[in-house]
């Protein structure tokens, strides 16, 4: 039921999540009951935008007068640092941005709080990775946040991805900053935890990003693929007899962090 505080209207300011595809989305779901909570006159919508049309739809959101900020998913999340005009140290180094949002004086920053939404969402559910052994798969633009937050959080880390320039390049950009707990292997590794951060899963007729049975007994499978929630990879997990680890904490634990970066004020306890 819509209540008073989530009715457009024409002082409505306006957020949009861009992705390709987008009905996958979570976002908002989880903005849009915030944006009520704290009184705020906003609206998250989704936005589909393809890689060729990408530069046009942001551009032509950058350039609306009431679009306040913008979230971005696969596979934009490495285009969007180029339609920036200023970006975060964190997005950076993770080479991606989830994030983006219109500055007092009208410029457009990027962040990403992807890994340390990541990282969070684990401390919660008691999957601390500190001192632990993550296999990570998928060195895309989610797959490098993650691992830029892992490694800061103390974990060692070991990276797959089908393309290997991709790894390379994480590599080359990480090992300095975390040397020695940088690695990468091109088959299942015996980890801690064993994470896909590809979106392979989305779609019901997806391959498993990896096969749980190669993996040692109690290792944590992991899944960010949001929707749906009990994905292949995960059903597949649990009958193996692994302990599993839901998507939608990721994006859950990115709330109090977008709050800060899109100056909406604190939630109301």
């Amino acid at each position: 039921m819509t209540t008073e505080h989530q009715r457009i209207t024409g002082s409505t300011r306006l957020f949009a999540v861009i992705g390709d595809p987008v009905e996958q989305v979570q976002a908002p779901t989880m903005m849009n009951p915030l944006f009520a909570r704290l009184g705020i006159d906003a609206v998250l919508v989704p936005v589909h935008a393809t890689p060729a049309g990408l530069t046009s739809v942001v551009r032509g959101l950058r350039s609306s007068g009431n679009v306040d900020g913008l979230l971005v998913t696969v596979p934009h999340k490495r285009a969007v640092l180029d339609l920036a005009d200023e970006v975060s140290a964190a997005a950076a180094l993770s080479n991606g941005a989830n994030a983006m949002r219109r500055t007092p004086d009208g410029r457009w920053r990027a962040d990403n709080f992807d890994g340390e939404g990541f990282v969070r969402g684990l401390r919660s559910a008691g999957h601390d990775p500190e001192g632990r052994h993550v296999w990570l798969v998928g060195a895309g633009g989610a797959g490098s946040a993650i691992a830029v937050s892992l490694l800061s959080a103390g974990a060692e880390v070991t990276v797959t991805d089908r393309d290997e320039r991709r790894v390379h390049t994480l590599a080359e950009r990480l090992s300095p900053h975390f040397p020695g707990r940088f690695h990468s292997a091109a088959g299942p590794v015996a980890a801690d935890l064993a994470v896909n951060a590809t979106p392979l899963g989305m779609r019901p007729e997806d391959p498993l990003p990896f096969e749980p049975a190669l993996l040692p007994r109690g290792t944590v499978v992991v899944d960010i693929v949001m929707k749906p929630r009990r994905t292949a990879l995960l059903r597949t997990a649990e009958k193996r007899g692994l302990p599993v680890h839901y998507g939608a904490p990721m994006l859950a634990h990115q709330l109090d962090l977008y709050v800060d970066f899109f100056d909406l004020g604190r939630p109301l306890a």
